[in-house]
């Protein structure tokens, strides 16, 4: 693109873009005071979108440090190579970077070896080198052709982008169509050049004088791209240009500018075009490589001069073309034959020792035909990418090798391992297409099992909807004879299907999976805490609460403890914590949430840390301290953000619909109900259904809680939520006048409280039990109830106890008890945060004659959920670093929500938090 005269005190100006330079000289001074910036610049091949990415370099050359990628069509197969190119010359700040996430990135960049990295951690580890770099000097990252990064890089830059706020660091994409992990980015449309500025721009590429209809229909046909207009009319006379002949075609205009530098390299000579193909088959841009693989081919070193001349190659410290598409150019005019040649030379020059992986993806690239000895080399490769976290490299050597494989048997391995990388990598349409491949081979029993397994497991993480219980279950059985201890873990997996699954089940329900793990075969001992959870829901469903209790504790307890290791509790501990609910064990149920949860943040297993944090944020709940569970609900919508993992709202329902946040509860209902209904979630639905009794309930409107409480309560009988939905039913139709669904509601829980039963149970029982009863004998039900569920960390459910006694009390006429058990209800309900049951309270107090102030709202509350989670930490003596390690941000974006907490609050550091939090809070 032409460059128009420099502006007094700044960089030159490019010819018709002066408002794309306006806004990219604007990001880069937010950099410099300070703030991150992130842009997408989307436009096809050659509108000018590595020009205008030339200008911000240049711009911020002077007091800035910039590093630049470009993605290449040929490395979208190696893990991390363009995060790698980028991040290189910012290594000397590594050592900055807290431990955990340095060796991450030292395993991804094999500076030292260990056990493959969660992506995320990774994510989380270039946001601190990117900042620590950025507090040296202000940063600009650039990336051109980003529709060709790997994916593995991909997702790290776009999780990057996501979590800058406050740092001296900018990062600036150039794509002709953002891949699916970048499309949400801001953006910015390049387009043409206008007429004028097109005009001038074909002026100085053609020497001779065009006719004006000529030259109109050439800018009208190139659209004003920048590129077209400077390559398509090179090499043409003005007679091949009269009338526009010259120009016409049917392909693409990306393709007719591939022609135009075609045209270009047919006039160099072959040793010219040899040296050019060498580049542009390797993306490293290493000199010294590239003449190595020259010297193997044949080509001297004079074949460069006739490239650079023609300004098509640059060779210094780097081998550059002038634009990507003369990469794509050179490569695609090639022949076959030509191309294997190149890679081959190329694998040659390449050391086997310290780059086998490219090595290895060269000499695929340079086999004629099937190759049994390159496709055990990129076995091994696949097993060092999977090593360094690379899982989307690792499917991708794995695919190639079935391609090259000979052995039949060889190539269904591979194929079956290859699609399980793409399970694990999440390219589901790849490890559907390598499962067909992997079904048409000759497969063993334990093979034919896996098949099914994988299967299985596909359709459960794409939708973790109706479809996947019967699968998993078809491959557990399966897998009976063949491993036992992996049947039992698949029939478990079944079972967690099966709950997600809920009243969508068809085949594969919650009764099918347990009668058949009840066949199943026995644990090893000594048994895993997951065998025991496997019983006690087998059983459950089976052959009762009283035979399933036990081993439901046992599982709960070694989940809690040390029992199940870490690896187990990842996988399953969300299961353990319902385990723990059916069995009224608090306790447990909360430690296992807390233990699941610091694992999946210590191993940066964030897809696992999304659940585990609805999970806890429920338990949290369960005792009162709302605050904590909004503040576990925060960094749960952080995660998902920062991942895209696709995780109902459970917490946030759970929490809203008690705090009676009405609207907020419609809402969630409003956006869950179609996803879940369309996936085939029918415990979320289920829930959507407690949460609107519970708020029902909570304003009084009994008759209209009725419905939603019966429709959560009749839904999977035995479990959490429609326990839970017992005391929205039964306090609904009780006061409704429907007694005979209030008294099934307390002879159903009554089944499922047994001797062994707490005092969550049983406080919970006759609390139910006194609505169904009549005269006097329901007052010593409702004392059993307070004084039980007194010895509890179950606050909630002492207020609500407090305030139907109390009602009732009320409804007696003895209005001086009445008021004691109402002002205990109000109190501990407004101090929960419980605003519509606590409104019930005072309202009832009012009714008996005592005058009651509403609760005023407090500074606290007109902090942002994550401003309030950043207070909290910071308030429990957590640093800036670790705040931001938790929470995916940089210690200064911390330190930037850390100022605007303190403004709110009326405070000058973090020394003044525990005067204006409450301990409650925190």
């Amino acid at each position: 693109m032409a460059v128009a005269p420099r502006v007094p005190g700044g960089t030159p100006k490019l010819r018709g873009r002066i408002d794309e330079c306006a806004l990219l000289d604007g990001l880069l001074a937010a950099v410099r005071s300070g703030q991150s910036r992130t842009l997408m610049l989307r436009g096809e091949a050659g509108v000018g979108k590595t020009a205008l990415l030339d200008h911000l370099v240049a711009a911020a050359a002077t007091d800035m440090q910039a590093v630049r990628a470009v993605g290449v069509e040929s490395e979208m197969e190696l893990a991390f190579a363009s995060l790698h190119q980028l991040c290189s010359p910012l290594l000397e700040y590594l050592e900055r970077v807290p431990p955990p996430q340095r060796e991450a990135l030292e395993i991804v960049f094999g500076i030292s070896a260990g056990p493959a990295p969660d992506p995320f951690l990774i994510g989380l580890a270039v946001l601190s080198l990117m900042c620590e770099a950025g507090e040296d000097r202000p940063l600009v990252c650039v990336v051109d052709d980003a529709q060709w990064l790997d994916r593995s890089s991909a997702r790290t830059l776009a999780f990057v982008s996501r979590r800058l706020l406050a740092d001296p660091v900018g990062l600036v994409f150039a794509a002709r169509v953002p891949g699916e992990e970048m499309r949400d980015l801001p953006s910015l449309e390049v387009g043409g050049l206008r007429d004028a500025d097109a005009r001038a721009l074909l002026r100085s590429a053609v020497q001779f004088l065009l006719d004006e209809p000529v030259r109109d229909r050439i800018i009208d046909e190139t659209r004003g791209n920048p590129l077209a207009l400077l390559e398509l009319p090179r090499g043409l006379t003005a007679t091949q240009l009269a009338g526009g002949f010259g120009l016409l075609g049917t392909r693409p205009l990306s393709g007719r500018i591939e022609e135009g530098f075609e045209r270009r390299l047919q006039a160099l000579t072959v040793d010219s075009r040899r040296l050019l193909l060498l580049a542009a088959a390797e993306p490293l841009g290493d000199p010294l490589l590239l003449w190595r693989a020259a010297d193997r081919s044949g080509v001297p070193t004079a074949a460069a001069v006739g490239a650079e001349d023609d300004g098509l190659l640059s060779i210094s410290g780097r081998v550059t073309f002038r634009h990507p598409l003369v990469r794509s150019a050179v490569y695609r005019s090639a022949g076959p034959d030509e191309r294997r040649a190149a890679h081959l030379a190329l694998a040659e020059a390449t050391d086997a020792d310290s780059d086998p992986d490219r090595r290895a993806w060269h000499l695929a690239a340079a086999a004629s035909g099937p190759d049994e000895v390159v496709a055990e080399e990129l076995e091994c490769s696949a097993g060092r990418a999977q090593a360094r976290g690379g899982l989307a490299a690792a499917a991708a050597f794995l695919e190639r090798s079935v391609v090259l494989s000979i052995d039949p048997r060889q190539r269904t391995h591979r194929a079956l391992a290859a699609a399980t990388a793409g399970l694990n990598a999440g390219d589901f349409e790849t490890a559907g297409g390598l499962l067909v491949t992997a079904e048409a081979g000759p497969l063993d029993e334990m093979q034919r099992a896996r098949v099914d397994l994988v299967r299985a497991e596909l359709a459960f993480a794409q939708r973790r909807g109706s479809d996947a219980p019967p699968l998993l279950l078809r491959a557990a059985k399966a897998l009976e004879q063949l491993d036992p201890r992996l049947a039992r873990d698949t029939y478990l997996d079944a079972w967690s299907a099966a709950l997600f699954a809920g009243r969508f089940a068809r085949t594969g329900s919650l009764e099918d999976v347990s009668r058949e793990a009840r066949l199943a075969p026995p644990a090893e001992q000594p048994s895993r805490p997951c065998d025991a959870l496997l019983d006690g829901f087998a059983l459950l469903h089976t052959a009762g609460r009283a035979a399933a209790t036990p081993a439901l504790q046992q599982a709960a307890m070694g989940f809690a403890g040390d029992g199940a290791t870490a690896e187990e509790v990842l996988r399953w501990g969300w299961l353990a914590t319902v385990a723990a609910v059916v069995v009224w064990d608090y306790n447990s149920c909360s430690a296992v949430a807390a233990r699941g949860v610091q694992l999946a943040r210590d191993s940066g297993a964030l897809t696992v840390l999304a659940v585990g944090l609805n999970i806890m944020a429920q338990a949290v709940a369960l005792s009162g301290d709302f605050a904590k569970a909004a503040q576990l609900i925060s960094e749960a919508d952080g995660v998902t953000e920062a991942t895209g993992a696709h995780v109902l709202p459970y917490g946030d329902l759970y929490l809203s619909a008690y705090q009676g946040r009405e609207a907020h509860v419609a809402e969630l209902a409003d956006a869950t109900v179609p996803l879940a209904t369309a996936g085939g979630q029918g415990n979320a639905v289920q829930f959507v259904s407690l949460a609107s009794a519970v708020v029902a309930n909570g304003r009084g409107r009994y008759r209209e809680a009725l419905a939603p409480a019966r429709d959560a309560w009749e839904d999977m009988p035995e479990l959490v939520v429609s326990m839970w939905a017992t005391s929205e039913l039964v306090e609904a139709a009780a006061r409704s006048g429907e007694m005979d669904i209030a008294r099934d509601g307390v002879e159903r829980l009554g089944e499922r409280i047994d001797d062994g039963a707490n005092d969550w149970g049983l406080g919970v029982e006759a609390r139910l039990r006194a609505l169904i009863t009549d005269g006097e004998a329901a007052e010593p039900l409702y004392r059993e109830a307070i004084e039980r569920l007194g010895r509890t960390r179950l606050r909630p459910e002492l207020g609500r106890t407090h305030l139907l006694y109390g009602e009732w009390l009320r409804r007696a006429n003895r209005r001086v008890d009445a008021r004691g058990q109402l002002r205990a209800a109000h109190e501990l309900l407004a101090e929960i945060g419980m605003e519509l049951f606590a409104e019930r309270a005072r309202a009832e107090l009012l009714a008996t004659g005592e005058r009651v102030r509403r609760r005023s709202a407090e500074t606290r509350d007109d902090l942002t959920p994550q401003e309030r989670q950043i207070a909290m930490l910071a308030r429990e003596g957590l640093s800036n670093p670790e705040i931001g390690g938790r929470l995916f941000l940089s210690p200064r974006t911390v330190e930037w929500h850390l100022r605007k907490v303190f403004t709110k609050l009326d405070i000058g550091s973090r020394r003044e938090l525990p005067r204006v939090l409450p301990e409650a809070e925190s």
